[in-house]
């Protein structure tokens, strides 16, 4: 009798189990909401969460703040917030590097997608390219020099495994040109030579890139998306010169795994209560972004559509985890 009470209390504690999940949601959130971004700050990931963090605070009723856990090509932040209690009160706010790319490319990989729940898209985000001053100042221009001194030019990357490498190189295979690499911790270490003159081409979030290009530091000559920034319209995309070439990242907040219902949609709705003011479309575009939102299964959707895409181009590519 004592074994067969025993085996029956999960079955009986179950919906009490449930009750109390659905309670605990139901309060949420009773405390500040911590964004990890797997960067270090001043890129265009800790850009857009620092820009979504006040309008989805005030929609919440309670703080959002930001934790910069950069390493790794975003293994070490991404890793944190997939073993953060599943709670709502730790989301990451994930590049398509985090969820897409290292996850095709990596083999030992400390976490999985399923070990993330979605949450929203926040935005897309093409990549800046940016010459330096004494160089030709179109794409064009660039590729006939490339083509015609292999190796000559450098570009910048933050790592081989970095979206923004891996956009430059299908940029590369897609003229038939080559640049050398030259690999930074970020963004702003990549602007400082570029600034400096030691550095040709800078491949770099849209916030860095027209950062250059007000300061005058080097023209930005292309960007990488499927349509014109508003901000810069004189600026083509590169599919305007090659059709089709097209490279672009995405930025989406992510919750741990089994982060109870009722928490994922008070998230998303106060994300999506964010995206869609004026304000932030604004500031976004400012910042060289798309904002866009999207329903938990919307994004669900879209993380698998752009896995289909990517995984034969890395393939390709031969891109390996750095």
């Amino acid at each position: 009798m004592r074994r067969r009470s025993a085996l029956a209390l999960p079955t009986l504690a179950l919906p009490t189990l449930l009750l109390g999940a659905r309670a605990r949601a139901q309060g949420f959130p009773n405390r500040p909401v911590t964004v990890v971004v797997p960067f270090p700050p001043g890129g265009s990931t800790d850009v857009a969460a620092r820009l979504l963090a006040e309008p989805m605070a005030a929609a919440l009723g309670e703080r959002v703040v930001i934790e910069n856990r950069g390493g790794g090509a975003t293994v070490v932040g991404a890793d944190y917030a997939a073993r953060a209690p599943a709670d709502g009160h730790t989301l990451l706010m994930a590049s398509g590097t985090a969820s897409t790319i290292n996850p095709i490319i990596a083999r030992n990989l400390p976490y999985k997608p399923e070990d993330f729940a979605p949450v929203s898209l926040v935005a897309k985000l093409p990549f800046a390219v940016n010459v330096r001053p004494g160089l030709p100042q179109d794409l064009a221009g660039i590729v006939a020099l490339a083509k015609a001194q292999p190796g000559r030019l450098t570009h910048g990357t933050n790592g081989p495994s970095s979206f923004n490498n891996i956009a430059w190189a299908l940029v590369q295979e897609s003229l038939g040109f080559r640049t050398q690499d030259v690999t930074y911790r970020g963004d702003s270490a990549q602007l400082n030579d570029f600034a400096g003159g030691r550095l040709d081409i800078m491949v770099v979030g849209g916030s860095t890139g027209l950062q250059a290009q007000r300061n005058n530091m080097g023209r930005l000559v292309a960007w990488t998306g499927d349509k014109r920034m508003p901000s810069t319209p004189e600026v083509p995309i590169v599919a305007e010169l090659q059709p089709g070439c097209v490279a672009q990242t995405w930025f989406c907040l992510l919750a741990p795994a089994r982060t109870p219902r009722a928490a994922i949609d008070k998230l998303n709705a106060a994300a999506q209560q964010a995206i869609a003011t004026r304000e932030f479309q604004d500031r976004m575009l400012a910042e060289g972004q798309f904002a866009e939102g999207s329903t938990p299964a919307g994004l669900g959707h879209f993380l698998e559509a752009e896995m289909t895409r990517w995984r034969p181009v890395l393939n390709r590519l031969n891109i390996q985890l750095d």
